[in-house]
């Protein structure tokens, strides 16, 4: 087994531990004795300790200054005609993944990228830095983007793995969406009707 193997496996166990950690302390209600920055940034705290190796003091360096550099951004509230634009993108290219998966997936990550330029997050030519502003603002939804950037840079990525990426990736979409105008109180969420009803079905599936 590789080095780098080997500190994938560590970290994914690292990973799931802290997430079990979590649970533990959501359904006994100890969550209270949790340090400031596990219940500011939940699931992305756990993901952040298992990408520094379980060391705390770097977990909380790593994310103390992302909450300094991005955590004074205020998200800019979508106009409605903004919103249903974005919204029927998303609705065309999940239409559109079962002729083509992949290029649905980096459709997603551009929209993605626009949505949240558009709501004042880091423009669209610094990725990285949106991507790490995403984390202080959307924690419990950034992975999706993570997720979508994995798959639409893998060659081997599975059509099915493709689709679970783009479905993780939904979240963020919809969490983007909810910074809304006044003006756009009442209109339809993305998540509903047959936005959300025939999810990326394969053909022949008979659903």
């Amino acid at each position: 087994m590789s080095t780098q193997n080997a500190l994938l496996i560590l970290a994914a166990a690292v990973a799931v531990l802290v997430a079990a950690g979590f649970l533990v302390r959501a359904l006994s209600g100890t969550d209270r004795g949790a340090s400031p920055l596990e219940r500011r940034f939940g699931l992305e705290y756990a993901r952040t300790l298992a990408w520094h190796g379980g060391d705390t003091e770097s977990a909380h360096r790593d994310l103390r200054e992302r909450l300094d550099t991005y955590g004074g951004i205020r998200a800019l509230p979508l106009e409605p005609a903004v919103h249903e634009h974005y919204t029927a993108q998303w609705t065309l290219l999940q239409e559109r993944f079962v002729d083509a998966p992949r290029q649905s997936v980096a459709d997603a990550d551009e929209l993605l990228v626009r949505v949240a330029a558009t709501e004042g997050f880091p423009d669209t030519d610094r990725r990285e830095m949106q991507l790490v502003a995403l984390s202080v603002h959307h924690p419990d939804h950034v992975e999706g983007l993570r997720a979508l950037r994995r798959a639409g840079a893998s060659s081997t990525a599975s059509t099915e793995e493709l689709r679970e990426a783009l479905v993780e990736a939904r979240a963020l979409f919809e969490a983007l969406m909810e910074t809304r105008s006044p003006t756009g109180v009442g209109a339809g969420r993305p998540g509903s009707g047959r936005h959300r009803g025939h999810l990326l079905k394969p053909k022949g599936s008979g659903a």
